[in-house]
């Protein structure tokens, strides 16, 4: 079992496995297609895809608006950033 770093620790000091636990703590859920891929629900409002790049986490927010329109905005995180800016940034949204 992977244990979470604390939340000031930048991602790029996270096992594989600690990112991972981190995702499905947040509601995520992995593509069984691609393993580099997680879709994460939040309420009705957005979604996001997280995508595990080799430089980078990309996130791409999927929304619908009040006419039933749907945006997209992608986001791109370094790696060197902790964790739990990188949280707070998801769980704001797009």
């Amino acid at each position: 079992m992977y244990n979470l770093p604390s939340p000031e620790t930048p991602l790029n000091q996270h096992s594989l496995g600690a990112l991972e636990l981190w995702l499905i703590n947040l509601g995520a859920e992995k593509c069984t297609q691609n393993p580099c891929l997680w879709r994460w629900d939040n309420i009705a409002q957005w979604s996001a895809e997280i995508y595990f790049k080799q430089d980078e986490l990309m996130i791409i927010w999927s929304e619908i608006d009040s006419e039933g329109e749907g945006k997209t905005s992608q986001f791109n995180f370094p790696y060197g950033l902790p964790r739990q800016d990188v949280e707070a940034a998801l769980n704001h949204g797009p």
